[in-house]
């Protein structure tokens, strides 16, 4: 048996282990056979999922473990223009599975030629791919970069050999000097002419400068090999059956249509679908057939761009088709950020992971058929859906079990899961510190977590973040205005912090990259700007870890005075945020005062409805960085478990019994919305949990009104609280 290296992957077994080798023939884990549960029409498998749920690595795993076992082409597609993903992107080396680089439709095939040289020339898809890939007169940027696109379809081809570079330079070169050699000429300037006629103004001229280079490079290409059954297929696609010739040279005319758009290009995409699908099929018509030798692999990540769309659609297309000549059995594996809305792709066939497992015992006759069946001749029919749910807690545990349990909080898989929420990057991220820190000796509990270190030193948050949010000046800015209550809090401290750029409203930019990562659907601005709860955690606590400390403008205390004094100000906001940005600057002395004096007033003018709301919002506050102090005071320490079980009452004698009474209660519930203070796992919590309970009871005998209320708050809070539920509140639920 033969195992590749590689990350260990967690609950993804039943797509590498049992779907991809029924598709492929190949077993995962062993090179060995496995047997094929798909007849001639297999399904496109597409994984989703949000950023760090695991999606390319699943593809990389799979790079691995069928490199030189098969046709195999990994692609990574890239938006054209991203910043960091350069277009002259570099095919699949022939030593090792790391993923090429594509940044629209085309690359994408080009890519695919060069991953599967083994089985031809491509002598039809080939000399397609040229007509389409010119460039315009006199733009070099763009001649290097299709000219290096070339020189590696020339050598994957056996047309050419050498350095890439070298035979780059060398046919810009021989392409410039044809097209110099005919300027002006009575072919060329026919073609311009004719081309001018049939499009409108504005495409005339860029025809013009475009047909000369792609007539050049035909006539280079036709040098090395010759072009006549490619121009021959192409002519049989576009001319219909009876109709005359048509004397134009088919490969210019493919190039035209492509770059007219609109139908044109749409048209000369199938073409070259068909033409790559029939290639492939034909390869494997004779000795191959006979052998059963597995067909390509295609492993496509980030299927959710423009060109993966629309690579996947032209394939779904021609294997949807009545009667389809060519019925390949190329195995593609795609992946896609987010979800896949049900009116884009109606008829797919969507599993959980669970459900591609096979019987115990092993699949058996028609297994496949409830894994996925073609239900009709709708492209989506053709496509099987698989979202990659999060990790489950004993796969947490499987991740821990590398540090030496001695070390670690009995119920920190438990923790970790809860925090997480069993998103896969976060959890191997967190892991992989944990199991760092218990190898230098140190032990690990829940409340630990985020301050973590990795093995290179390294905040966890800061990993974390870099990897689920690369933009570094979106999440700069979102790891301040997260602070905010809603986005005309953050439009305010986004002024006062001098935010300023290209865009006109930052917050907006920032609620729209969210978007756009997919990391949430649009909020309404009333709501917090980031909804997302694992990345509103992380963003918090790496705002509690990065800001400045103390009083220095822009600190951790500065913002939450900023926010405080902005929702004291606002008229359509009461004081529960007001409150609560003053305990995240670390003064419950202020927020226990405002509540008691609410709680004492002889003709108080809020009901007991807002009185809860507000104690439940502002004990939902972020803590202070630990040491830090705000005007002089003595630095912020965690006591909250401390104060609200009483064990500091000698420094509240000022405040009468019911306002001991809501300092110890609010303590409590500040303590209680912390993401590790979970009654299951946490003995602090279980007693605060309790304590909150005592001290509602105990306020409700104190107030000549509002006893009702404070008694079912006293009753229903607690399990609320242990279940990490919503605090409810009469009469305001969902608030």
């Amino acid at each position: 048996m033969s195992r590749s290296a590689g990350p260990v992957l967690y609950a993804r077994d039943p797509v590498v282990r049992w779907l991809v080798p029924s598709l492929t023939g190949l077993a995962y884990a062993e090179r060995a056979r496995s047997k094929r549960e798909f007849g001639d029409d297999v399904p496109v498998v597409l994984l989703t999922g949000q950023h760090g749920t695991g999606r390319s690595a699943v593809l990389e795993a799979l790079a691995r473990h069928y490199h030189r076992r098969l046709p195999l082409a990994h692609v990574r597609i890239a938006p054209a223009g991203t910043p960091g993903e350069p277009r002259d992107a570099r095919p699949v080396p022939a030593g090792g599975p790391e993923a090429a680089r594509a940044a629209d439709l085309v690359e994408i095939m080009e890519q695919l030629v060069c991953a599967f040289a083994a089985l031809g020339r491509f002598p039809v898809l080939q000399p397609g791919l040229f007509a389409v890939s010119g460039w315009h007169a006199g733009d070099a940027e763009e001649r290097d970069a299709v000219c290096a696109r070339h020189a590696r379809l020339l050598i994957a081809c056996g047309l050419r050999t050498g350095d890439e570079r070298q035979v780059a330079r060398a046919w810009a070169a021989q392409v410039e000097a044809d097209i110099a050699a005919h300027a002006g000429t009575t072919g060329d300037a026919t073609s311009a002419a004719d081309g001018a006629r049939e499009a409108p103004a504005a495409d005339a001229a860029d025809e013009a400068d475009s047909l000369p280079v792609t007539r050049a490079i035909l006539r280079q290409l036709e040098t090395l090999r010759p072009l006549g059954p490619a121009r021959q297929w192409y002519e049989r696609r576009r001319v219909p059956s009876g109709a005359a010739a048509d004397p134009r040279d088919a490969l210019v005319e493919l190039g035209r249509r492509f770059h007219r758009g609109g139908d044109y290009r749409r048209a000369a995409e199938h073409d070259l679908m068909a033409a790559l699908l029939q290639e492939v099929a034909a390869a494997y018509s004779g000795v191959r057939r006979w052998n059963r030798e597995p067909w390509p692999l295609i492993l496509l990540d980030e299927a959710h761009t423009a060109a993966g769309r629309r690579f996947l659609e032209l394939l779904l297309d021609h294997r949807a088709a009545p009667g389809r000549p060519v019925r390949d059995r190329i195995t593609l594996v795609a992946t896609r950020l987010g979800e896949v809305p049900e009116e884009e792709a109606p008829h797919a066939v969507r599993r959980g992971l669970d459900d591609l497992l096979p019987p115990a015992g092993g699949p058996g006759r028609g297994h496949t058929a409830h894994v996925w069946r073609r239900t009709g001749h709708d492209p989506s029919a053709g496509l099987l859906v698989v979202p990659l749910t999060p990790l489950g807690r004993d796969d947490v545990l499987a991740m821990l079990d590398r540090a030496s349990p001695r070390l670690l909080h009995p119920h920190l898989a438990s923790a970790l899961h809860a925090l997480t929420g069993g998103h896969p990057l976060a959890a191997t991220v967190l892991c992989d510190a944990v199991v760092h820190a218990a190898g230098e000796d140190r032990t690990v509990t829940p409340k630990d977590l985020l301050d973590l270190r990795t093995a290179s030193g390294r905040p966890v948050t800061q990993v974390l973040l870099e990897h689920l949010l690369p933009d570094r000046r979106r999440r700069e800015r979102l790891v301040v205005l997260c602070l905010a209550r809603d986005h005309r809090a953050a439009e305010a401290l986004a002024e006062d912090l001098g935010l300023d750029g290209p865009e006109q409203l930052p917050v907006n930019a920032a609620a729209r990259y969210l978007v756009e990562r997919r990391w949430q659907h649009p909020v309404p601005p009333e709501q917090p700007l980031v909804a997302h709860a694992l990345l509103q955690t992380v963003l918090v606590h790496e705002a509690r870890r990065s800001l400045p400390a103390g009083g220095a403008p822009h600190s951790w205390h500065e913002i939450h005075r900023f926010l405080h004094l902005h929702h004291v100000r606002r008229a359509d906001t009461g004081e529960a945020d007001a409150l609560r940005h003053s305990l995240a600057a670390g003064d419950a002395a202020q927020v226990v005062d405002m509540l008691a004096d609410e709680f004492g007033a002889e003709e108080a003018e809020q009901s007991v409805e807002h009185w809860l709301r507000c104690l439940r919002r502002c004990a939902g506050a972020p803590t202070p960085p630990p040491g830090s102090a705000s005007d002089g005071g003595t630095p912020w320490t965690d006591q909250r478990v401390e104060i609200a079980l009483g064990e500091h009452a000698a420094r509240y004698t000022h405040l009468d019994e019911a306002g001991r009474g809501i300092n110890r209660l609010l303590h409590a519930l500040w303590y209680l919305s912390e993401p590790y203070a979970d009654a299951a796992i946490d003995p602090d919590a279980e007693l605060l949990c309790q304590a909150v309970g005592d001290e509602l009871g105990f306020l409700s005998r104190r107030h000549p009104t509002w006893y009702a209320a404070l008694g079912r708050g006293a009753r229903d809070w607690p399990p609320a609280a242990r279940r990490k539920q919503p605090l409810p509140v009469p009469g305001s639920e969902g608030s």
